[in-house]
Protein backbone atom coordinates (compact mmCIF):
# COMPACT_ATOMS: atom_id res chain seq x y z
CA UNK A 1 0.00 0.00 0.00
CA UNK A 2 1.30 3.44 -0.94
CA UNK A 3 1.52 6.01 1.86
CA UNK A 4 -0.78 9.03 1.87
CA UNK A 5 1.61 10.96 4.12
CA UNK A 6 3.26 12.78 1.23
CA UNK A 7 0.19 14.39 -0.32
CA UNK A 8 1.74 17.87 0.05
CA UNK A 9 4.71 16.79 -2.10
CA UNK A 10 2.46 16.36 -5.13
CA UNK A 11 0.98 19.77 -5.77
CA UNK A 12 -0.04 21.05 -9.19
CA UNK A 13 3.42 22.63 -9.40
CA UNK A 14 4.92 19.13 -9.37
CA UNK A 15 2.98 16.61 -11.52
CA UNK A 16 5.75 14.01 -11.65
CA UNK A 17 5.72 10.94 -13.87
CA UNK A 18 5.63 7.29 -12.87
CA UNK A 19 4.22 3.93 -13.89
CA UNK A 20 1.20 2.66 -11.96
CA UNK A 21 -1.50 0.03 -11.99
CA UNK A 22 -4.72 -0.59 -10.06
CA UNK A 23 -7.44 -3.26 -10.02
CA UNK A 24 -9.01 -1.38 -12.94
CA UNK A 25 -5.86 -0.28 -14.79
CA UNK A 26 -3.01 -2.21 -16.40
CA UNK A 27 0.48 -0.82 -15.74
CA UNK A 28 0.81 2.45 -17.64
CA UNK A 29 2.29 5.94 -17.41
CA UNK A 30 0.77 8.08 -14.68
CA UNK A 31 1.07 11.29 -12.71
CA UNK A 32 -0.04 12.23 -9.19
CA UNK A 33 -1.92 15.20 -7.77
CA UNK A 34 -2.03 15.15 -3.97
CA UNK A 35 -3.27 11.60 -3.21
CA UNK A 36 -4.90 10.98 -6.58
CA UNK A 37 -3.07 8.98 -9.25
CA UNK A 38 -3.99 9.98 -12.80
CA UNK A 39 -3.62 7.26 -15.43
CA UNK A 40 -2.24 9.00 -18.51
CA UNK A 41 -2.81 6.04 -20.81
CA UNK A 42 -6.50 6.08 -19.97
CA UNK A 43 -6.61 9.85 -20.50
CA UNK A 44 -4.92 9.56 -23.88
CA UNK A 45 -7.49 6.92 -24.90
CA UNK A 46 -10.27 9.51 -24.50
CA UNK A 47 -8.36 12.08 -26.61
CA UNK A 48 -7.49 14.26 -23.60
CA UNK A 49 -4.15 15.24 -25.18
CA UNK A 50 -5.58 15.94 -28.62
CA UNK A 51 -4.27 19.51 -28.67
CA UNK A 52 -0.68 18.46 -27.83
CA UNK A 53 1.19 18.20 -31.11
CA UNK A 54 3.94 15.61 -31.72
CA UNK A 55 2.69 13.34 -28.91
CA UNK A 56 2.74 9.78 -30.34
CA UNK A 57 -0.42 7.70 -30.16
CA UNK A 58 -0.59 5.35 -27.15
CA UNK A 59 2.74 6.57 -25.77
CA UNK A 60 1.23 6.70 -22.27
CA UNK A 61 -0.22 3.18 -22.52
CA UNK A 62 3.27 1.68 -22.35
CA UNK A 63 4.48 0.12 -19.11
CA UNK A 64 7.61 2.29 -18.97
CA UNK A 65 8.15 6.02 -19.46
CA UNK A 66 11.03 5.52 -21.90
CA UNK A 67 9.19 6.42 -25.10
CA UNK A 68 7.74 9.59 -23.57
CA UNK A 69 11.00 10.54 -21.83
CA UNK A 70 12.87 10.33 -25.15
CA UNK A 71 10.67 13.02 -26.73
CA UNK A 72 11.90 16.62 -27.07
CA UNK A 73 11.56 18.93 -24.06
CA UNK A 74 8.99 20.99 -26.00
CA UNK A 75 6.57 18.01 -25.95
CA UNK A 76 7.16 17.44 -22.22
CA UNK A 77 6.44 21.10 -21.58
CA UNK A 78 3.24 21.03 -23.67
CA UNK A 79 1.94 17.96 -21.81
CA UNK A 80 2.75 19.57 -18.47
CA UNK A 81 1.03 22.84 -19.40
CA UNK A 82 -2.05 20.96 -20.64
CA UNK A 83 -2.31 18.95 -17.41
CA UNK A 84 -1.83 22.00 -15.19
CA UNK A 85 -4.51 23.90 -17.08
CA UNK A 86 -6.99 21.02 -16.81
CA UNK A 87 -6.29 20.36 -13.13
CA UNK A 88 -6.62 23.90 -11.80
CA UNK A 89 -9.84 22.90 -10.04
CA UNK A 90 -8.63 19.42 -9.11
CA UNK A 91 -9.31 16.02 -10.64
CA UNK A 92 -13.13 16.21 -10.57
CA UNK A 93 -13.28 17.24 -14.22
CA UNK A 94 -11.46 14.10 -15.38
CA UNK A 95 -13.36 10.96 -16.43
CA UNK A 96 -13.82 8.73 -13.38
CA UNK A 97 -12.12 5.75 -15.02
CA UNK A 98 -8.85 7.68 -15.37
CA UNK A 99 -8.05 8.21 -11.67
CA UNK A 100 -7.61 6.22 -8.47
CA UNK A 101 -6.70 6.93 -4.87
CA UNK A 102 -3.05 6.28 -4.21
CA UNK A 103 -3.90 3.70 -1.53
CA UNK A 104 -5.24 1.24 -4.13
CA UNK A 105 -2.45 1.79 -6.65
CA UNK A 106 0.69 -0.28 -7.22
CA UNK A 107 3.73 1.72 -8.31
CA UNK A 108 6.28 0.14 -10.62
CA UNK A 109 9.83 0.89 -11.77
CA UNK A 110 9.21 4.02 -13.87
CA UNK A 111 11.76 3.41 -16.65
CA UNK A 112 13.58 0.54 -18.27
CA UNK A 113 17.17 1.12 -17.16
CA UNK A 114 19.97 0.17 -19.54
CA UNK A 115 22.88 1.55 -17.53
CA UNK A 116 23.61 2.94 -14.08
CA UNK A 117 26.60 5.16 -13.34
CA UNK A 118 27.19 6.23 -9.75
CA UNK A 119 29.23 9.37 -9.19
CA UNK A 120 30.73 10.94 -6.09
CA UNK A 121 29.76 14.60 -6.34
CA UNK A 122 29.78 15.68 -2.68
CA UNK A 123 33.02 17.18 -1.39
CA UNK A 124 31.63 16.84 2.13
CA UNK A 125 31.07 13.11 1.63
CA UNK A 126 34.53 12.32 0.29
CA UNK A 127 36.12 14.33 3.10
CA UNK A 128 33.94 12.74 5.79
CA UNK A 129 34.51 9.23 4.41
CA UNK A 130 38.25 9.78 4.03
CA UNK A 131 38.46 10.98 7.60
CA UNK A 132 36.45 7.97 8.83
CA UNK A 133 38.36 5.31 6.89
CA UNK A 134 41.89 6.68 6.48
CA UNK A 135 41.99 9.52 9.01
CA UNK A 136 42.70 11.73 5.99
CA UNK A 137 40.00 14.11 4.64
CA UNK A 138 41.90 14.82 1.39
CA UNK A 139 39.67 14.22 -1.64
CA UNK A 140 40.84 11.89 -4.44
CA UNK A 141 43.31 13.53 -6.86
CA UNK A 142 40.77 13.82 -9.66
CA UNK A 143 37.91 15.20 -7.59
CA UNK A 144 38.30 18.89 -8.46
CA UNK A 145 38.94 18.16 -12.15
CA UNK A 146 35.95 15.99 -13.07
CA UNK A 147 33.05 14.15 -11.41
CA UNK A 148 34.49 10.76 -10.44
CA UNK A 149 32.28 7.68 -10.73
CA UNK A 150 31.99 3.99 -11.49
CA UNK A 151 29.73 1.75 -13.59
CA UNK A 152 27.01 0.20 -11.44
CA UNK A 153 24.67 -2.71 -12.06
CA UNK A 154 21.46 -1.47 -13.71
CA UNK A 155 19.64 -4.80 -13.36
CA UNK A 156 19.66 -4.56 -9.57
CA UNK A 157 17.80 -1.22 -9.40
CA UNK A 158 14.37 -1.70 -7.80
CA UNK A 159 11.41 0.52 -6.98
CA UNK A 160 10.65 1.78 -3.48
CA UNK A 161 9.05 -0.84 -1.25
CA UNK A 162 11.07 -3.78 -2.60
CA UNK A 163 12.70 -5.77 0.25
CA UNK A 164 16.50 -5.71 0.44
CA UNK A 165 18.19 -9.05 1.13
CA UNK A 166 21.43 -8.73 3.07
CA UNK A 167 24.25 -9.68 0.65
CA UNK A 168 26.84 -12.39 1.14
CA UNK A 169 30.43 -11.68 0.23
CA UNK A 170 34.10 -11.74 1.14
CA UNK A 171 35.49 -9.50 3.89
CA UNK A 172 38.03 -9.39 6.70
CA UNK A 173 36.96 -11.08 9.93
CA UNK A 174 36.98 -8.11 12.31
CA UNK A 175 36.19 -10.31 15.31
CA UNK A 176 39.63 -11.95 15.00
CA UNK A 177 41.81 -9.26 13.44
CA UNK A 178 45.15 -11.03 13.98
CA UNK A 179 46.15 -12.49 11.63
CA UNK A 180 43.98 -10.90 8.94
CA UNK A 181 41.60 -13.55 7.67
CA UNK A 182 39.23 -13.26 4.71
CA UNK A 183 35.90 -14.97 5.32
CA UNK A 184 32.71 -15.38 3.29
CA UNK A 185 29.26 -14.75 4.72
CA UNK A 186 26.47 -12.22 5.27
CA UNK A 187 27.68 -8.63 5.36
CA UNK A 188 28.17 -7.30 8.88
CA UNK A 189 28.36 -3.67 7.79
CA UNK A 190 25.26 -2.97 5.72
CA UNK A 191 24.73 0.73 5.01
CA UNK A 192 22.59 3.10 2.96
CA UNK A 193 23.63 6.07 0.82
CA UNK A 194 21.25 8.99 0.33
CA UNK A 195 21.49 10.24 -3.25
CA UNK A 196 19.62 11.83 -6.11
CA UNK A 197 19.26 9.84 -9.31
CA UNK A 198 19.33 11.66 -12.65
CA UNK A 199 17.11 10.00 -15.29
CA UNK A 200 18.24 10.43 -18.90
CA UNK A 201 15.50 11.37 -21.36
CA UNK A 202 16.43 12.31 -24.92
CA UNK A 203 19.29 10.00 -25.96
CA UNK A 204 22.75 11.03 -27.13
CA UNK A 205 24.53 8.82 -29.64
CA UNK A 206 28.03 7.37 -29.11
CA UNK A 207 30.89 9.70 -29.97
CA UNK A 208 28.69 12.80 -29.98
CA UNK A 209 29.69 14.44 -26.69
CA UNK A 210 27.83 17.32 -25.09
CA UNK A 211 28.73 20.42 -23.11
CA UNK A 212 27.37 20.66 -19.58
CA UNK A 213 25.47 23.84 -20.41
CA UNK A 214 23.61 21.96 -23.17
CA UNK A 215 23.14 18.66 -21.34
CA UNK A 216 19.83 19.61 -19.70
CA UNK A 217 18.07 18.69 -22.93
CA UNK A 218 19.03 15.07 -22.23
CA UNK A 219 17.77 15.00 -18.62
CA UNK A 220 14.17 13.95 -18.04
CA UNK A 221 14.09 14.34 -14.26
CA UNK A 222 15.18 13.16 -10.82
CA UNK A 223 14.42 10.46 -8.25
CA UNK A 224 15.59 9.79 -4.71
CA UNK A 225 18.14 6.98 -4.83
CA UNK A 226 19.39 4.69 -2.04
CA UNK A 227 22.69 3.11 -3.08
CA UNK A 228 22.75 0.29 -0.51
CA UNK A 229 26.36 -0.53 0.40
CA UNK A 230 27.99 -3.46 2.21
CA UNK A 231 30.98 -1.62 3.66
CA UNK A 232 32.96 -4.70 4.67
CA UNK A 233 32.61 -6.34 1.23
CA UNK A 234 33.26 -3.01 -0.50
CA UNK A 235 36.37 -2.33 1.59
CA UNK A 236 38.10 -5.52 0.50
CA UNK A 237 37.02 -5.20 -3.15
CA UNK A 238 38.34 -1.66 -3.53
CA UNK A 239 41.96 -2.72 -3.12
CA UNK A 240 42.65 -2.01 -5.97
CA UNK A 241 39.39 -2.08 -7.97
CA UNK A 242 35.66 -2.14 -7.19
CA UNK A 243 33.21 -1.64 -5.81
CA UNK A 244 31.41 -4.67 -7.19
CA UNK A 245 29.36 -7.00 -4.96
CA UNK A 246 29.55 -4.50 -2.12
CA UNK A 247 27.07 -2.36 -4.05
CA UNK A 248 25.63 -4.43 -6.90
CA UNK A 249 23.07 -6.36 -4.83
CA UNK A 250 20.34 -3.67 -4.77
CA UNK A 251 19.77 0.03 -5.43
CA UNK A 252 16.37 1.54 -4.60
CA UNK A 253 14.74 4.50 -6.37
CA UNK A 254 11.58 6.43 -5.57
CA UNK A 255 8.70 5.72 -8.01
CA UNK A 256 7.94 9.29 -9.13
CA UNK A 257 10.28 11.17 -11.49
CA UNK A 258 10.26 14.89 -10.68
CA UNK A 259 10.88 16.74 -13.92
CA UNK A 260 13.44 19.39 -14.80
CA UNK A 261 10.55 21.74 -15.62
CA UNK A 262 9.12 21.40 -12.10
CA UNK A 263 12.49 22.00 -10.45
CA UNK A 264 13.58 24.99 -12.57
CA UNK A 265 12.14 27.65 -10.16
CA UNK A 266 14.31 26.22 -7.38
CA UNK A 267 17.75 26.56 -8.94
CA UNK A 268 20.56 27.42 -6.53
CA UNK A 269 24.21 28.33 -6.72
CA UNK A 270 26.66 25.49 -6.23
CA UNK A 271 30.26 25.51 -4.98
CA UNK A 272 32.75 27.39 -7.12
CA UNK A 273 35.28 25.40 -9.21
CA UNK A 274 38.70 24.86 -7.64
CA UNK A 275 40.52 24.13 -10.90
CA UNK A 276 40.44 25.28 -14.50
CA UNK A 277 37.76 23.25 -16.28
CA UNK A 278 37.65 22.25 -19.97
CA UNK A 279 34.83 23.75 -22.00
CA UNK A 280 32.55 20.72 -21.78
CA UNK A 281 32.53 20.85 -17.93
CA UNK A 282 32.03 24.59 -17.52
CA UNK A 283 28.73 25.41 -15.80
CA UNK A 284 26.49 28.38 -15.04
CA UNK A 285 26.48 29.75 -11.48
CA UNK A 286 23.06 28.36 -10.49
CA UNK A 287 23.71 24.75 -11.45
CA UNK A 288 22.15 22.97 -8.45
CA UNK A 289 18.67 22.76 -6.95
CA UNK A 290 17.75 23.76 -3.40
CA UNK A 291 16.59 20.26 -2.47
CA UNK A 292 16.54 19.16 1.17
CA UNK A 293 16.97 15.42 1.67
CA UNK A 294 16.37 13.31 4.76
CA UNK A 295 16.89 9.72 5.86
CA UNK A 296 15.17 7.82 8.68
CA UNK A 297 15.53 4.41 10.26
CA UNK A 298 12.16 2.84 11.11
CA UNK A 299 12.35 0.21 13.82
CA UNK A 300 9.89 -2.07 15.65
CA UNK A 301 8.14 -2.38 12.30
CA UNK A 302 5.85 -5.19 13.52
CA UNK A 303 4.18 -2.54 15.67
CA UNK A 304 1.67 -0.29 13.81
CA UNK A 305 3.02 2.63 15.87
CA UNK A 306 6.60 1.92 14.80
CA UNK A 307 9.22 4.38 15.91
CA UNK A 308 11.37 6.27 13.45
CA UNK A 309 14.62 8.13 13.94
CA UNK A 310 15.74 10.83 11.53
CA UNK A 311 19.45 10.20 11.13
CA UNK A 312 20.31 13.01 8.73
CA UNK A 313 18.99 16.03 6.86
CA UNK A 314 21.20 17.43 4.13
CA UNK A 315 21.14 19.94 1.28
CA UNK A 316 21.69 18.82 -2.32
CA UNK A 317 22.68 22.35 -3.33
CA UNK A 318 26.08 21.66 -1.74
CA UNK A 319 26.93 19.05 -4.41
CA UNK A 320 30.20 20.05 -6.05
CA UNK A 321 29.27 18.72 -9.50
CA UNK A 322 25.93 19.17 -11.28
CA UNK A 323 23.69 16.68 -13.07
CA UNK A 324 24.68 18.29 -16.36
CA UNK A 325 28.39 17.94 -15.60
CA UNK A 326 27.91 14.25 -14.79
CA UNK A 327 26.25 13.69 -18.17
CA UNK A 328 28.86 15.76 -20.02
CA UNK A 329 31.78 13.97 -18.37
CA UNK A 330 30.36 10.54 -19.16
CA UNK A 331 29.76 11.52 -22.80
CA UNK A 332 33.21 13.12 -23.17
CA UNK A 333 34.84 9.69 -23.57
CA UNK A 334 32.55 8.86 -26.48
CA UNK A 335 30.03 7.05 -24.29
CA UNK A 336 26.40 7.28 -25.33
CA UNK A 337 23.48 8.34 -23.12
CA UNK A 338 20.42 6.15 -23.46
CA UNK A 339 16.87 6.91 -22.42
CA UNK A 340 16.25 5.50 -18.95
CA UNK A 341 19.92 5.50 -17.92
CA UNK A 342 20.39 6.63 -14.32
CA UNK A 343 23.27 8.73 -13.00
CA UNK A 344 23.62 8.76 -9.22
CA UNK A 345 25.01 11.88 -7.55
CA UNK A 346 26.78 9.92 -4.82
CA UNK A 347 26.00 10.43 -1.15
CA UNK A 348 24.52 13.84 -0.31
CA UNK A 349 26.19 14.96 2.91
CA UNK A 350 26.86 18.03 4.98
CA UNK A 351 29.77 19.05 7.18
CA UNK A 352 28.44 18.27 10.65
CA UNK A 353 26.68 15.59 12.69
CA UNK A 354 23.06 15.23 11.63
CA UNK A 355 23.81 15.94 7.98
CA UNK A 356 25.71 12.79 6.98
CA UNK A 357 24.06 10.79 4.21
CA UNK A 358 25.31 7.34 5.26
CA UNK A 359 26.16 5.42 8.43
CA UNK A 360 29.82 5.19 7.42
CA UNK A 361 30.01 8.92 8.07
CA UNK A 362 27.55 9.07 10.99
CA UNK A 363 29.44 6.37 12.93
CA UNK A 364 32.91 7.62 11.96
CA UNK A 365 33.66 4.41 10.10
CA UNK A 366 31.97 2.15 12.63
CA UNK A 367 33.79 3.59 15.65
CA UNK A 368 30.67 5.21 17.17
CA UNK A 369 26.98 4.35 17.29
CA UNK A 370 23.80 6.22 16.41
CA UNK A 371 21.12 6.30 19.10
CA UNK A 372 17.56 5.54 18.02
CA UNK A 373 14.44 7.19 19.38
CA UNK A 374 12.00 5.60 21.82
CA UNK A 375 14.60 3.51 23.60
CA UNK A 376 15.06 1.36 20.48
CA UNK A 377 18.78 0.95 21.02
CA UNK A 378 21.69 1.96 18.83
CA UNK A 379 23.02 1.24 15.37
CA UNK A 380 26.49 1.10 13.94
CA UNK A 381 25.30 -0.56 10.76
CA UNK A 382 21.88 -1.86 9.76
CA UNK A 383 20.15 -4.84 11.37
CA UNK A 384 17.72 -7.23 9.73
CA UNK A 385 14.23 -5.75 10.02
CA UNK A 386 15.39 -2.13 9.81
CA UNK A 387 13.49 -0.03 7.30
CA UNK A 388 15.24 2.90 5.64
CA UNK A 389 13.04 5.74 4.42
CA UNK A 390 14.44 8.62 2.39
CA UNK A 391 12.64 11.65 1.09
CA UNK A 392 13.35 15.01 -0.51
CA UNK A 393 11.55 18.34 -0.72
CA UNK A 394 12.18 21.68 -2.38
CA UNK A 395 10.69 25.08 -1.54
CA UNK A 396 8.47 25.89 1.41
CA UNK A 397 5.27 24.36 2.75
CA UNK A 398 2.43 25.36 0.44
CA UNK A 399 4.66 26.47 -2.41
CA UNK A 400 7.09 23.60 -2.75
CA UNK A 401 7.15 20.08 -4.13
CA UNK A 402 8.67 16.78 -3.22
CA UNK A 403 9.65 13.30 -4.28
CA UNK A 404 7.55 11.22 -1.88
CA UNK A 405 9.37 8.33 -0.23
CA UNK A 406 12.10 5.86 -1.11
CA UNK A 407 11.77 2.84 1.21
CA UNK A 408 13.45 -0.51 1.68
CA UNK A 409 13.34 -3.11 4.47
CA UNK A 410 16.44 -5.16 5.25
CA UNK A 411 15.84 -8.92 5.15
CA UNK A 412 18.13 -11.67 6.39
CA UNK A 413 20.77 -13.04 4.04
CA UNK A 414 19.67 -15.99 1.94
Amino acid sequence: MTSTAYSHHFSIQNLPYGVASSPAHAPQCATRLNNTVIFLGALQNVAFFGSVSDLPNNVFSENTLNAFAALPASVHEAVRNHLQSALQSGTNSLPSNTTAEVTVVTLHLPVSIGAFTDFSCSLNHVRNAGRAILNDPSPPPGFFHFPIGYAGRASTIVVSGTPITRPNGHFYDRTNPTPKTVIYGPSRALDYEMELGVVIGRPLGPGKGVNAKDAEGHVFGFVVLNDWSARDIQGLEMIPLGPLNGKAFKTTISPWIVTVEALTPFKAAGPKPQSSLPEHLQEEENFNYDITMSVEILHNTSDPAAHSTTIATSAAKSLFWSHRQMAAHLASSGCDLRTGDILGTGTVSGEEDGSYGCLLESTKGGKESVKLAGGAGERVYLLDGDVIRMSAFVGSEGSGLGFGECVGEVRAAR
